[in-house]
């Protein structure tokens, strides 16, 4: 007997569990437990007693990161586990029973979901969250942003201070040594003055390993004195040195962070593809070849090379009825960071790959396709070939448009002699901003103070 058993997973409360038969019937439904080992044992001895099964299909919605634990208990039980979008769940739940939500319900609804949409239903066989690598690229993505936005916070701040700051310290919060600098406190005009020339030497030839010196300490030193004379002593110096030091301090340790996860990614990469068949392909390095190992997951779960590029949300959507259609931009279904790396890598391909390149050209030049509408079809056509290598278990070869292999060498020469494309048409192909907004502060013109003439009559003598 085939059944299919629906969870409605909670996060803090007791799931609730219902199963039915093959045919839908529903043969019991509002189990509550929760993660536990007993109560997965009660309610696993609830449904082989009033039941026989040949095949359980368990159902539920990823909610948060509570179905992980589930979904790997009920895999070693010998049932299948199936996840099911929550936007699908709920268009199908609003069908099913317009004027009513609840636990019991969606746990009905997903016990009868196989016979409701079997189509849209794929067994998960990986452990998601749980996967290390997984974790570890998000992770490092996350700690990447978090570092940008405090460097950004701290360009802010040094801006108060005037402008000579951000030449003196090269423009550069990115390096350790300005940021070791501004930690200590020393963004205080007053404190560098009473350091001095020499101390101030010593700390960034030690702090930069001789890369920094004096001609720095100077411009620290006019920097300091420059803004001490546009303040006097209406700014509270010290304070606002205070508040740079948290930042910077925040930048460096996030900073370490980065390097802690980036050694841990590099063992996990070395393990899963130890032939370097991801990194073969053209655009991609460390970074994104992690992020399409840990994001994509095993490439054996995925029926065709079609899924592959669905899962990738980068395929456009579609709009379809009759003899009419339309395409639209991409689904973005899927993982957002796996799109991300793509897309970067996309930008690198196509100046190393001469068939990427004429793809590209051809899209940019005939099609009359924006930058990144062309950058979203190379990256569908990347992850393609990369899913193919990495099935086959071959490397990336790059080829000519005729099939001729090539080096990297060759392969960038022909790119740049016969795939650029004009300025003229690549400035054509930019999106125009219109109002005000982070990209341009360039206003609508004002409205005239003189009277409206649009509608004027004509004025007629007394």
């Amino acid at each position: 007997m085939i059944v299919r058993m629906g969870i409605d997973i909670a996060v803090r409360a007791p799931h609730q569990a219902s199963l039915a038969d093959e045919r839908g019937t529903v043969l019991w439904s509002g189990h509550r437990f929760r993660t536990r080992g007993e109560d997965l044992d009660r309610l696993w001895a609830r449904l082989s007693s009033d039941v026989t099964p040949d095949e359980v299909t368990v159902v539920m919605e990823p909610t948060r990161n509570a179905w992980v634990p589930l979904a790997a208990w009920f895999r070693r039980q010998g049932a299948t586990v199936v996840l099911v979008s929550a936007e699908r769940s709920a268009d199908l739940r609003a069908y099913y029973a317009k004027h009513t939500k609840s636990d019991r319900l969606d746990s009905i609804l997903l016990a009868r979901l196989p016979l409701l949409h079997p189509e849209g239903l794929y067994p998960e066989r990986g452990a998601g969250p749980g996967d290390p690598l997984r974790r570890a690229t998000k992770l490092h993505s996350t700690l990447v942003q978090r570092r940008t936005a405090s460097l950004a916070r701290l360009d802010a701040l040094l801006e108060i201070l005037g402008p000579d700051w951000h030449a003196a310290l090269s423009g550069d919060l990115a390096n350790k040594t300005p940021r070791r600098f501004l930690a200590a406190g020393y963004a205080d005009p007053h404190t560098i003055r009473r350091l001095g020339r020499s101390r101030l030497t010593r700390f960034f030839y030690r702090h930069s390993r001789g890369s920094w010196g004096e001609p720095e300490a100077d411009k620290i030193l006019a920097a300091a004195a420059a803004t001490a004379q546009l303040w006097g002593e209406e700014l509270a110096f010290s304070e606002l040195a205070d508040d740079i030091a948290v930042e910077a301090r925040l930048a460096l340790a996030i900073t370490d962070e980065i390097k802690d996860v980036d050694e841990r990614i590099t063992v996990l990469v070395a393990e899963r593809d130890p032939e370097g068949i991801i990194t073969s392909a053209p655009g991609i390095g460390a970074v994104t070849g992690a992020v399409i190992l840990g994001r994509l997951g095993n490439i054996n779960r995925f029926s065709s090379l079609a899924a592959v590029r669905g899962f990738s949300g980068l395929v456009p959507s579609l709009d379809a009825s009759g003899l009419s259609g339309s395409h639209g931009g991409p689904t973005k279904r899927g993982d957002a960071l796996l799109r991300e790396a793509l897309f970067m890598a996309a930008s690198q391909a196509r100046r190393n790959d001469p068939t990427l390149a004429a793809k590209y050209h051809r899209l940019m030049v005939e099609a009359g396709k924006h930058h990144n509408s062309a950058l979203c079809h190379i990256a569908t056509t990347l992850l393609t070939r990369i899913a193919s290598c990495w099935k086959n278990n071959t490397p990336y070869q790059l080829r000519d448009v005729d099939g001729t292999p090539v080096t990297r060498a060759q392969a960038r020469a022909i790119v740049a002699e016969r795939y650029t494309v004009p300025e003229d048409i690549r400035r054509s192909r930019k999106t125009t901003v219109v109002g005000t907004g982070q990209r341009t502060k360039k206003s609508p013109r004002a409205p005239s103070t003189d009277p409206s003439n649009t509608h004027a009559k004509p004025h007629r003598a007394a």
